[in-house]
């Protein structure tokens, strides 16, 4: 999600059963809800429907009967939530909605889903008021429809299921990679190339438990790729298109700091300090002015793309940049006007 989002293989649960050579013959959804501790058979029922469900490397539907030595998985999405979450009526910016998925907008500075001290105001809290009547956000979901996630003070595009085979079946994309995301982020300096490939290990800083850090040999962390392109060269700052392959923790904003970009007012990865331009008192103030401009990194889910889980079409969506993305935009457009008239 996602995306420089959280890791949204944290968002799927994976599970193996061998049957044992005295296996009876049994529906695999009655197999598995037998050995799925509060797990509902239509949730089952979602994932086999959706292709989640295989045996012995082949995806089979509900009624497949299992048989002794079968080698069974299962992905499901999200386990059951450990604390009351409340709906909450907060305005949403809904780009589209239908019976099987809501898109919205995330404003910079709201958090997704409750957790780590945001018990409230976030996007899950708001989806649970505007959904009330769907069984999906009353069940008792830790997190009902996600299936990616984008950081707190990233704005931008998210795709939230509606009902289980939909959720089973965007769970499966997400996972998959098949999905499509880009981002524009506003970055240090100048970009010696106009396109390129960041490669690096991501895991958890040593040091710093709250950051993630790029293992560049490899040995620890999971594989993170991001492409990039120059959209715009502002002078200091850089606007760029990211493309992600994989969905890391913070993936675009330690990416960048990794080679020495670190996206504009980044407080975590460095970026909120001036990192590039002159001493004079005229430009901190300046860059300053823009800092407050936003809440945090300037990092925007612009485009999203998926296979809609009813009609199998492929749909794609965009937003346009927040205010104060833009406003940043517009002020090193007019200081860099500014130096060549000087």
């Amino acid at each position: 999600m996602g995306t420089d989002s959280p890791d949204n293989s944290e968002l799927f649960e994976h599970f193996r059963f061998s049957a044992d050579p005295g296996q009876a013959l049994l529906r695999i959804d009655k197999f598995l809800f037998n050995r799925l501790e509060g797990t509902s058979r239509s949730r089952i029922q979602a994932a086999a429907n959706a292709g989640n469900i295989l045996v012995n490397g082949t995806p089979e539907k509900p009624n497949y009967r299992v048989k002794p030595g079968d080698e069974i998985s299962i992905m499901l999405p999200h386990p059951k939530r450990n604390l009351e979450l409340l709906p909450e009526n907060i305005p949403l910016n809904i780009v589209h909605e239908d019976d099987d998925v809501i898109v919205v907008n995330k404003a910079p500075g709201m958090v997704v889903h409750p957790g780590h001290g945001n018990y409230t105001g976030t996007l899950v809290n708001a989806l649970m008021f505007h959904m009330k009547d769907n069984p999906l956000f009353t069940g008792g979901e830790e997190r009902p429809g996600l299936v990616h996630r984008i950081d707190k003070n990233t704005s931008g595009l998210l795709v939230v299921a509606k009902n289980e085979l939909a959720l089973s079946k965007l769970a499966s994309q997400f996972f998959h990679k098949t999905s499509r995301r880009t981002y524009q982020a506003l970055v240090w300096g100048d970009m010696e190339d106009e396109e390129g490939v960041i490669e690096g290990h991501i895991g958890r800083n040593p040091k710093e438990r709250k950051q993630m850090y790029v293992f560049p040999a490899g040995d620890h962390g999971k594989t993170a790729i991001t492409h990039y392109r120059v959209l715009e060269r502002l002078g200091y700052v850089n606007l760029v298109e990211c493309r992600l392959e994989t969905g890391r923790t913070h993936q675009i904003r330690v990416h960048f700091q990794y080679i020495s970009h670190p996206l504009f007012n980044d407080p975590e990865y460095g970026g909120d300090r001036i990192l590039r331009g002159t001493t004079f008192t005229r430009y901190k103030q300046f860059v300053q002015n823009c800092f407050n401009l936003l809440p945090g990194q300037a990092l925007h889910a612009q485009t999203l793309g998926f296979r809609h889980p009813a009609s199998g079409e492929e749909v794609h969506y965009e937003a346009p940049l927040p205010e104060g993305f833009s406003q940043v935009l517009q002020k090193w457009h007019s200081y860099l006007q500014g130096r060549s008239e000087e």
